[in-house]
């Protein structure tokens, strides 16, 4: 029952109740009319046989057509004295005749011959036994009309009661889905407009001014999350920066002792870690208010991609593994290069942590869009991080074995839709930075300026 849609439900429920109402109403007229039609047949017996006691003749109490009705003077043996319709014979039966003798009135419904349908019944004895029955066929077919129109409009007004429930019921949920449809593009990234609210001051307005003092609040303690993330991420640099200056002047007065030394390129290390997580952090809090500006111009890809290995060379010659460009002359890219490049560090830094053997960068020229990947040789995301591998703070077990802050895809999601662009995973463990080619700037979305 609740899978099925509110306004369905209100309209079965509108026809059931209508048809309980009619069934009420149709029954108390149905025995109202019966009553009242048994009253009129009686009140025609009893005058039709005070009738032939007063003129002593059957004909007295004629019904007029003799087959609706009949009147009999009767010996109390049951022959028959004088009579008028119906059946030359007695209409009473010995038992019948036995109780009218005594003086008893007797009423009956029976069939009897030469009267349609069943026949009522009025015996009274005096002077002499008088039987007069009049035919309840028309009041039988009174009560099957009103039956039969009943049952023929019960279900058809039930049917028109539901198609106005349903009608009456989308109009009163219309303003809930209007406020559904904002909701589903209510975005905290984005701001939000307030859910629409109906005029009128009922239930359903209440809701939407729940709803909305609700979002507001939402928006505020994301806007005060922001805003502390920017401000830490921006703070965390310049101390960072001094610690590391102050390790590094270390490290360059240090004697040639492993003990020592090993410790402080560790902290040299891990002050990196800490600026570009600082870094990253700023990157995403400007993202996410729309604020992250990207300046673009034509870039050469194989130039792109060298500068980028180049970087990376050094780490890459420490762990044993080998970088390799593959773009082809005069490919040329739109977008800003100190972002690209760092999408493109972190991609290189991902598959140096995490994966195996040859690291690739390659550019292709692809329909209206030029797609930058990264791959190498290792098994790729894992089911349980595939699917969520570009949100913020997703790591592998194996991440979090390893350290890493989880954001490196995050940032370059953030940079690709920055640049009106989408990144995502190529399969195995290459992933694909597809940006809208320079001529078509239709397809270009690009952050403020």
């Amino acid at each position: 029952m609740s899978r099925i849609p509110i306004r369905v439900r209100l309209a079965g429920l509108l026809a059931l109740a209508m048809m309980l109402v009619l069934g009420g109403a149709g029954l108390f007229v149905y025995l109202r009319l019966a009553d009242d039609l048994d009253d009129n047949v009686d009140t025609a017996l009893e005058g039709r046989l005070a009738a032939v006691e007063a003129s002593g003749q059957a004909a007295a109490g004629s019904a007029g057509d003799e087959e609706d009705g009949f009147a009999q003077r009767l010996a109390p043996d049951g022959r028959v004295l004088d009579r008028t319709g119906g059946t030359a014979t007695a209409a009473l039966t010995p038992a019948e005749l036995a109780r009218v003798a005594t003086g008893e009135e007797v009423e009956a419904e029976r069939e009897v011959a030469g009267v349609d349908g069943t026949t009522r019944l009025l015996a009274r004895s005096g002077p002499e036994l008088i039987v007069v029955g009049q035919s309840l066929e028309d009041r039988d077919e009174t009560l099957a009309a009103l039956a039969g129109a009943f049952a023929v409009g019960g279900p058809v007004a039930a049917l028109v009661v539901a198609l106005l429930g349903y009608a009456l019921a989308a109009t009163g949920l219309r303003p809930v889905e209007r406020m559904r449809r904002r909701a589903a593009g209510v975005s905290l990234e984005a701001g939000h407009a307030p859910l629409p609210l109906p005029a009128a001051r009922d239930e359903i307005r209440r809701l939407g001014e729940t709803l909305n003092a609700m979002l507001d609040r939402l928006h505020g303690s994301y806007e005060r999350e922001r805003r502390f993330v920017a401000d830490a991420s921006h703070e965390l640099r310049t101390p960072v920066a001094v610690i590391k200056a102050e390790l590094e002047s270390a490290l360059r007065r240090a004697p040639a002792d492993p003990e020592l030394r090993e410790p402080l390129v560790a902290a040299v290390e891990e002050c990196d870690r800490l600026s570009q997580l600082a870094v990253d952090l700023l990157v995403l809090a400007r993202s996410g208010d729309g604020a992250l500006a990207v300046r673009p111009r034509p870039l050469d890809a194989a130039e792109l991609l060298g500068h980028v290995r180049t970087r990376f060379a050094a780490r890459a010659a420490e762990r044993g593994r080998e970088l390799l460009v593959d773009a082809p002359a005069g490919l040329e890219v739109d977008a800003d290069e100190l972002r690209i490049s760092q999408a493109l560090g972190n991609l290189v830094d991902n598959a140096l942590r995490h994966g195996a053997g040859t690291i690739t960068l390659r550019a292709a020229s692809a329909a209206r869009a030029v797609e930058l990947e990264v791959a190498d040789d290792g098994p790729g995301f894992g089911p349980e991080l595939a699917g969520r591998a570009f949100e913020r703070f997703a790591r592998g077990d194996e991440a979090r074995s390893r350290g890493g802050a989880g954001l490196g895809l995050a940032i370059v999601r953030a940079i690709a839709e920055a640049h009106g662009g989408t990144a995502e995973l190529a399969g195995g463990a290459a992933v694909r930075v597809r940006l809208p080619s320079q001529g078509d700037p239709s397809l270009r979305s690009y952050g403020a300026t």
